[in-house]
């Protein structure tokens, strides 16, 4: 992920900005003018047109568990497995974030951004024919392929569904090449082993960038893996920096791309939102680590118990084993940036209008990015918690039409069923365990599979299994 702050441009005056940061804010949305809603209790600000016509065709934002960030492999910055972007490690110690100064309003109000529909065939040729993949996109289960991985030496995948999640890699042929057949992605010449500039990666990048609509993104080539530079691109959506869409190409010893992941399908403006200010969203950040970490409250220590009847009095005090539970950690928050976080709303990915804390632990510790949604409260529905079904999860899926066919691990010993929630953005899928009256039962675990007829086709919705609130893939 880079770390390279975006521009802070503000057109025309609104409030005087403080010092600690200036709000990055495209000049549209500063145009309609007008306050913003800070909380629930309090919302109205100093009034204004563009405040009322936000609300009044705004939905509801319906958030899904937390989902992680499509990860860069060997980005230090990526959160851990299962982690959303700018959520601290629920098992690490709760964290308090502390303002170096004053923090900026922002705007009165921004807009989500997400992709919809398919990928088309010509949009994978063009990202194929940036990367040196000759041939054909084809039909693989629900994906574009371009390459072979037992012939060419490069496979490039891309799924047909929004937002076109890709992947690239060079790969090792079964095969050599056939005497006089141009191979022109089998394995690249040996190197001097040492990584490129990153002018060098930066500039091998750009046509990649291009093909998938970032080539203005915010660059970082600091990231190392091996001899290979990796160059991170945060792409600007709608004049606002963003976090979590970042599209990353890793370059080789030879100058060449030898990898890469991101997302290809283009992202569409949806509704606009009344948002709050960078102190409003810090304080949000704050009670909701609050709540988690419970304070970093120790209960363990050490005491003189009370012997029991019949029992001498112990000599040595006994001592109670701490709960786990550790002091806050302060992060310095040292610049607040509005712009537009990942988020998974109600089952699909979606750019949400949030605040981004540059934070730092400690005098000279590591720096990273914290994000908090500046959605003003009132239109945002937090996740529930997930519906029970028992101790069985989907693991994957396949669609036809309307038939979904649910993967799943069970026992020898029971009955299951498989049922499903629809909505316009996702299907929930809940799986039933019915276990078997009497008798003796060998625990033995077998992979089984359920089907599940829906209402309608499954299109472009996402599969989140009710058990977990996960993101099913896939199969």
């Amino acid at each position: 992920m880079s770390t390279e702050r975006p521009d802070n441009d503000v057109t025309g005056p609104r409030r005087r900005r403080p010092p600690l940061a200036v709000a990055s804010v495209a000049a549209a949305v500063l145009l309609a003018g007008g306050g913003g809603a800070y909380w629930a209790s309090t919302a109205s600000g100093d009034g204004g047109a563009a405040d009322s016509s936000a609300r009044d065709r705004a939905p509801v934002l319906a958030l899904d568990a937390a989902e992680a960030a499509p990860a860069t492999p060997g980005d230090p910055s990526t959160p851990p497995p299962g982690i959303a972007p700018g959520e601290p490690d629920p098992n690490g110690p709760p964290v308090v974030y502390r303002a170096a100064g004053h923090l900026p309003d922002g705007p009165d109000e921004a807009a989500v951004h997400r992709a919809t529909g398919t990928v088309a065939s010509a949009e994978v040729a063009r990202l194929a024919k940036a990367l040196g993949i000759p041939g054909t996109p084809r039909t693989v289960d629900a994906s574009w392929v371009v390459g072979d991985e037992d012939g060419p030496g490069a496979l490039l995948k891309v799924t047909k569904q929004a937002p076109g999640t890709w992947t690239f890699a060079r790969t090792t042929p079964s095969k050599p090449c056939d005497p006089g057949k141009m191979c022109a992605n089998q394995s690249p010449p040996e190197a001097d082993g040492q990584p490129v500039s990153e002018k060098a990666a930066k500039a091998a990048a750009v046509p990649v960038l291009k093909a998938v609509g970032q080539d203005d993104a915010a660059l970082n080539a600091g990231q190392l893996m091996g001899d290979v530079r990796v160059v991170n691109a945060d792409p600007k959506v709608d004049g606002l920096p963003t976090y979590g869409w970042s599209t990353g190409v890793q370059i080789g010893p030879d100058g060449k791309v030898a990898g890469g992941s991101g997302q290809l399908k283009a992202l569409e403006k949806g509704a606009t939102y009344p948002v709050i200010g960078a102190d409003a969203a810090l304080k949000q950040l704050n009670e909701a680590g609050k709540a988690k970490g419970d304070g970093g409250k120790d209960i363990g220590g050490c005491a003189t118990p009370v012997p029991l009847e019949g029992e001498p009095t112990p000599s040595d005090p006994q001592c109670v084993p701490s709960n786990g539970k550790r002091a806050p950690v302060t992060q310095t928050v040292e610049e607040a940036v509005f712009g537009l976080a990942l988020q998974y709303v109600d089952g699909r990915q979606t750019l949400v209008p949030s605040w981004l804390f540059h934070v730092r632990q400690g005098t000279g510790g590591p720096e990273s990015t914290v994000t908090q949604i500046a959605v003003a409260p009132e239109f945002v529905e937090k996740p529930t918690a997930p519906t029970p079904s028992g101790d069985r999860k989907a693991t994957s899926y396949a669609a036809d039409g309307r038939t979904l066919e649910v993967t799943f691990w069970g026992g020898v010993c029971s009955t299951y069923t498989a049922s499903a929630e629809e909505s316009p953005g996702q299907v929930r899928i809940t799986i039933t365990e019915k276990p078997q009256k009497g008798g003796a039962c060998i625990m033995i675990a077998k992979e089984l599979k359920r089907t599940v007829t829906l209402e309608k086709p499954l299109g472009d919705r996402t599969v989140i299994d009710a058990e977990s609130g996960a993101t099913v893939p896939r199969s």
